[in-house]
């Protein structure tokens, strides 16, 4: 079982991690530093973990609905997933090496940048989950608390 605020605790646990990354990365020496690693792959377990919890708990369930727009909100939110997958395996490849659990920057500025997109894509998922997702899991299951 799942509780929305569950899910809310941990939105809110990658905005702070993001937040925290975002800024230490603004300075170049911080990049190399364990702390700002750990913040990393801390940020990214957490990222992976959710979108799984939300595929498998919440659009799996909306999936098999019979009303069209449900299943249709259940696939955008799906191939949101994918498409989050897909930005962070390239993200990885081009600037970690996660057997490391290290950072390889060649490039200060297009680091920075690469990763406030990355971030700014995660964070409007987020969103739309909160303002899209959760409210139409509340009205289908008339439940407040709990979310699966």
């Amino acid at each position: 079982m799942v509780t929305f605020e569950q899910l809310h605790d941990q939105n809110h646990k990658i905005t702070e991690l993001s937040n925290v990354f975002t800024y230490l990365i603004q300075d170049r020496s911080m990049c190399d530093t364990r702390i700002a690693c750990d913040v990393f792959f801390d940020y990214w377990r957490n990222v992976r973990e959710h979108v799984e919890l939300v595929d498998r708990q919440l659009c799996g369930k909306l999936i098999s609905h019979p009303d069209q727009t449900v299943k249709n909100t259940a696939n955008r939110f799906l191939s949101g997933s994918s498409e989050i997958k897909r930005i962070f395996a390239d993200y990885l490849k081009h600037w970690c090496s996660e057997q490391k659990k290290a950072l390889n920057i060649d490039n200060h500025e297009a680091f920075v940048k690469e990763t406030e997109e990355m971030f700014a894509f995660v964070l409007d998922r987020i969103q739309r989950e909160t303002e899209h997702l959760y409210p139409l899991i509340r009205k289908l299951e008339a439940d407040d608390k709990r979310a699966a």
